[in-house]
């Protein structure tokens, strides 16, 4: 690769920054450094449980200090392209705070009545009550959307069935499968880059699972950098049949990097 300033940075929030919601080591550091170096940086999340005011309160209590306008969701990317494929339409929706607001927020209507969409985002309570009307709606021709295809979340508890689960229980009923908004969709990393009018030759996306982070960031152009903090382990790395740019071993590696002219090195 030729050398390119790195001047926008993206990265990866869970298994990156915090496990669960417990800081990783470096993470503050990280992203003191990305704020006082002055360059762009986003931080992405498949989850679209939360707004970005109430995951900047959770990144706060452990420890990071992450703007509110520096959050980047799959529920705000998800709401900005269908303002965009369909200004001001009508959705049924199934998830939480952090998808109705974003809807909200570019003027969509919230209706069960003959929606243009069903919108499918995260929630901690699925009920069968909606995810029903979901499987009508969609069987009458309303378009299917998914937030993120993730089958599974974490809790205190263990796994969470996630969207991705949820998508293929209503597939299965209506014959119908989503659209995913979410990464690995590289139209997840455009969205951000377009937000912060970033260029992909000088943007960097951090991440630590090769089968969204990397590939998404890959498929949109940017250069990558994997962390083995999180899902991806450094022995499974080869069995994909791409690479990212770099590895580390966490974004503590990262630190120095921010703010110099040095490029990630295979």
């Amino acid at each position: 690769m030729t050398t390119r300033d790195i001047t926008t940075w993206l990265t990866d929030m869970d298994g990156v920054l915090v496990h669960e919601e417990v800081p990783i080591p470096g993470a503050t550091e990280f992203i003191d450094a990305l704020k006082a170096s002055g360059l762009s940086f986003l931080v992405l999340t498949n989850n679209s449980i939360y707004t970005p005011r109430d995951l900047r309160a959770r990144l706060l209590g452990s420890g990071i200090d992450v703007p509110e306008n520096a959050i980047w969701t799959s529920a705000l990317a998800t709401a900005q392209f269908l303002a965009e494929q369909r200004p001001h339409g009508t959705a049924y929706v199934v998830g939480e705070a952090g998808l109705t607001t974003a809807m909200h927020d570019v003027g969509y209507v919230m209706t069960d009545r003959d929606p243009d969409y069903v919108v499918l985002g995260e929630t901690r309570t699925y009920s069968f009550e909606a995810i029903t009307r979901a499987i009508r709606l969609i069987a009458a021709g309303a378009r299917f959307i998914a937030t993120n295809p993730d089958p599974s979340g974490p809790s205190q508890h263990g796994l969470l069935p996630a969207t991705g689960s949820v998508a293929a229980l209503i597939s299965t009923a209506t014959g119908r499968t989503p659209y995913f908004i979410g990464k690995p969709n590289p139209l997840m990393m455009r969205s951000a880059l377009n937000r912060l009018d970033a260029h992909s030759e000088s943007t960097v996306m951090v991440g630590d699972r090769m089968d969204t982070d990397i590939i998404s960031g890959l498929e949109a152009g940017l250069r990558t950098v994997l962390v083995t903090t999180g899902s991806t382990r450094p022995e499974q790395i080869e069995t994909f049949p791409y690479r990212p740019t770099q590895v580390v071993d966490s974004i503590a590696d990262l630190v120095a990097l921010v703010g110099t002219d040095a490029e990630p090195q295979d």
